[in-house]
């Protein structure tokens, strides 16, 4: 599967997958190498996914008539 088509979960699990087996060190060079591009790509589109959510992400308030208005989400820190 492509990683552009991948879920985040998926995402992760492969990153996860590349992470151990390169953690394990019995990888040949040529695998490491093509194991660290996909990673990274990997990485990529993980940070692309989360920026996409954090985008959609709305905050519930209290309206002054009392019903629940939605305003875009801001880092309150």
């Amino acid at each position: 599967m492509n990683e552009k088509n991948m879920t985040f979960e998926k995402s992760m699990e492969r990153l996860e997958q590349i992470v151990r087996a390169m953690e394990r060190g019995d990888v040949p060079l040529d695998e490491s190498l093509k194991l660290f591009t996909e990673g990274t790509e990997l990485v990529r589109s993980c940070g692309k996914l989360l920026d996409d959510a954090e985008l959609q992400v709305q905050k519930v308030v209290k309206g002054a008539d009392g019903n629940p208005t939605y305003e875009d989400f801001a880092d309150e820190g």
